[in-house]
Order: structure tokens, then sequence, then C-alpha cells
């Protein structure tokens, strides 16, 4: 009501003028959230006036209904009052209004004020590129689910593949596991061409951080209540919320409709795997020990090398070995793994499972034998983030020396790996493992 001219209205009434307030408002735009405060702090002031402000008709004769104790002034009288006087005659509850609302005012401008400057920190990073998005701050117009969608999508092969590895702050230290992981793909053969459809997921804010400065294609996946920075140790509590988190979240890929390669990302990629992977299959896996046939149950497999069509019996298959942790509390994914794979549910749902061959998929479990062959190298049955950095600068080092033999030397030379060092089953050690009456239950 603050500055209202004298123009008639269709009525023929006319509004009083207040005087104007003598300090505007400043040029500068000030937030939304600032604007609030300061409607709130003056709304009190505002209403006051209201009541203060007689609005007569200048040809309507005076009710005498309308206050009959008090003396009215001449119907063409204007009867205004000053921004002063009116101040002065405001009640004491509206003054403690005032500075309740004034109080509201302040919180509110300092928490929006702080919330604003954590989420503005990362949006630079989003400008650089489009499929670069952080979920862990999630926005409320797009949510994670649309986000994780972009980027697949921006990955994917033409058949719908992504190739997916998980990332923590540990192993995303600089010249630490996913620099030698990203190098492989580089000096392998076939391979550099599929860092264009990796994609990285990063279990925290600084692995995140690390991602963009490396890669193209991040996300980070962000598990309320855990914190996934620090190295997870085999079989510890940690570690064992970082593998089921990770099982969870490649059932809700293939409920996207994409198909995944899963990678560790201490497996070194030195060919390209794709022409060794069974068409038949839905479901298909490395192994720590490999017994010969694909078919056979009884292989020992390990989760941290898998290809994964997306359908129907794939996603009821992850549904299922995601719940059975609560059947098998304090087992590790790949140990549950082992038990279901012969469980009834398996063969009801269908899902058509093959293992893969450790002359093509090998490790420091089961070294493959041929650098002609070799596709993968897992650095497994491994203890510590020191002694596989170790044997994978060695294992690199390796191929780099095959990879310079002359042709006919690569063919008939037959190279041993000089590796495991540090890695051993002997450094193999298991922390707060649960009891098993039979020993291949557990994985080591």
């Amino acid at each position: 009501m603050v500055g209202l001219a004298q123009n008639p209205s269709r009525n023929g009434v006319y509004l009083p003028r207040l005087e104007k307030i003598k300090k505007k408002k400043e040029k500068e735009r000030f937030p939304n959230f600032f604007n609030i405060g300061i409607c709130l702090l003056y709304l009190p002031r505002r209403l006051s006036r209201l009541r203060l402000t007689t609005i007569t008709c200048p040809n309507a004769k005076p009710s005498p209904l309308m206050h009959p104790h008090r003396r009215r002034p001449p119907p063409t009288t204007l009867r205004t009052l000053t921004i002063d006087s009116a101040a002065a005659m405001v009640p004491e509850s509206v003054v403690l209004i005032r500075r309740f609302l004034l109080f509201v005012a302040v919180c509110l401008s300092c928490l929006l004020l702080y919330n604003d400057s954590n989420a503005l920190r990362f949006l630079p990073r989003f400008s650089s590129s489009p499929s670069v998005l952080f979920s862990a701050y999630n926005s409320a117009l797009v949510s994670g689910e649309h986000r994780l969608q972009k980027v697949l999508k921006d990955a994917a092969m033409e058949d719908g593949t992504v190739i997916l590895t998980t990332l923590n702050e540990a192993w995303a230290a600089p010249n630490s596991i996913i620099d030698l992981f990203l190098e492989s793909f580089k000096i392998g053969v076939g391979t550099h061409r599929l860092l264009n459809h990796l994609v990285i997921i990063a279990l925290d804010q600084k692995a995140f951080q690390r991602c963009l400065e490396l890669h193209t294609h991040c996300f980070a996946l962000i598990t309320q209540g855990v914190d996934f920075r620090r190295e997870a140790y085999f079989m510890t509590p940690h570690y064992l919320k970082m593998m089921w988190a990770r099982i969870d979240f490649l059932r809700s890929v293939l409920e996207m409709g994409y198909n995944f390669v899963f990678t560790d990302a201490d497996v070194m990629w030195f060919r390209d795997p794709f022409p060794q992977f069974y068409m038949d299959a839905d479901f298909q896996i490395a192994c720590d020990h490999f017994l010969g046939n694909s078919d056979d149950l009884e292989n020992r497999p390990n989760g941290g090398f898998n290809y994964v069509k997306s359908n129907n019996r794939s996603i009821e298959f992850y549904k299922f070995w995601y719940s059975s942790r609560e059947t098998y509390p304090g087992f590790h994914d790949q140990d549950v793994l082992n038990i279901i794979k012969f469980h009834p549910s398996t063969f009801t749902i269908g899902l058509r499972m093959k293992f893969l061959d450790t002359a093509y998929f090998g490790g420091f479990c089961e070294p493959s034998k041929d650098f002609n062959q070799v596709c993968t190298m897992h650095a497994n049955c491994c203890y510590g983030l020191d002694s596989k950095l170790h044997d994978l600068r060695i294992m690199l080092q390796n191929w780099k020396q095959f990879m310079s033999l002359r042709p006919n030397l690569k063919k008939y030379l037959i190279l041993p790996w000089g590796v495991p060092q540090n890695c051993s089953l002997d450094s193999l050690r298991r922390y707060d493992a649960p009891e098993s009456s039979n020993p291949h239950d557990l994985q080591d």
C-alpha cells in the first residue's frame, strides 16, 4: 500500500497517498531468500498502516454507524498519516512480532547462504562436460536416477553395454590404483577405444573430483551413513558394506536396460575381452580358480570381473543375490554367490551362467600363462593397497616388455609373469570373517 497514487478507480473512489519511504531499495538485486526476509520484516509495519489509513469517498455521506464515538472529518477531506506518526502508534505486540520475524529472517538467510555455497562449488565442473554429473548433492529438479541414465546413455555402446568400475578415495590418490587401471587400457591391444564406454562410479567426493581430472564419464554414488573413503580391508564390516552396495547398484543398472561389464579397478585390461565372452550367457564371471569347464558350478568365481546382460532373468537373480545377504549375514557377495549358485531359486529363475577361463581372464590367484591370449589380469588373492600397487606395477612392466618384442618373438617366446611377489595367499588375512563348517563356503 506504499506510494499509491490518487488515481480514480472505475468506481470513482480516491485512495490516499502515503509519504514515500525516504530510503529507497538498493539497486543491486538480492537473492530471493533475502527478499523474503525483508518482506517478513516490513509486514507488521504495513499492516499497521492499513489499520491507520482512512479511505473516504468525496461524494459519499459518512455513515453514522462508523465510529460514532469519534469526530468525523468532512467527507471531502483526505486524512493521511505520515510514516513517523504511524510508527509511533504501532502496538507493542506488533513490535514483538517484528523482532521475532527479524530473527527468523536472519536465521533463514544464513542457512540458505550456507547451503547454496556448498552446492555451487560443483557447478563449474558440471558445465565442463555434459556427461559428468554429481549425485551426492541431489538437485530438486533432476533425480539421481535421471542423472545416472544420462551418464550411461553417453557412455553406452550401440548394443547398450557399458563398462563400470567403482572408486573410493584410497584408490583415487595420484599414482595409485586408478592411474594403473587407466594406463592398462591405453597400452592394451584394442582396449584404448573402450575408455569411451567406461563409467567410473565414485563412492565419495574426493574420488569424484579425481575422476573429473582423469576421465569423461563419472558418476557419484553416495550411500547415506556409510563412509567409503578409506581402504576397505578384506572381510571387514566396511568391506562388506561396500561389496553389497555394489551389488544393489548393479541391479539398478540392469533395471535401466543396460548390459554391463563390471571390473574392479585393480583389474588390468591388456586385450579386448568381448571376443572371449559367451553369446548365449546371461551372467558370466571370472574365476579365482577355473576347473576347465565353463558350465561347472564348482568353479571358484570372483565378483571383480563379470559381464551381465540386462533381461528379466539377470534382474531377478541380482535381486535374489542382494536379498541373500540377510540369509547369510557376515558373508560377502562372493561367498554368497558360491552358495546361491546351487540354490533352487537360481534354477527357477533360469539364469544362464558361465565361468570365464583364467587363460583369458587371469589373476594373482591363477595367472594367465600366455601373453598372446590374456585379456585381463586381476590383483586378487592380495591383501593391502601397498602390496597391490607393488605387484601391479611389475605386471604392467611385464606387459610393456612383451609389447616391445618383435612380432616373431611374441608368437613363439613364452614369458612368465613376474608376479605375484608381495601379493600371495600367505599375505591374505581374514578379519571378522564368519565361521563355516565348509571351507569352500568362503572365498579367499
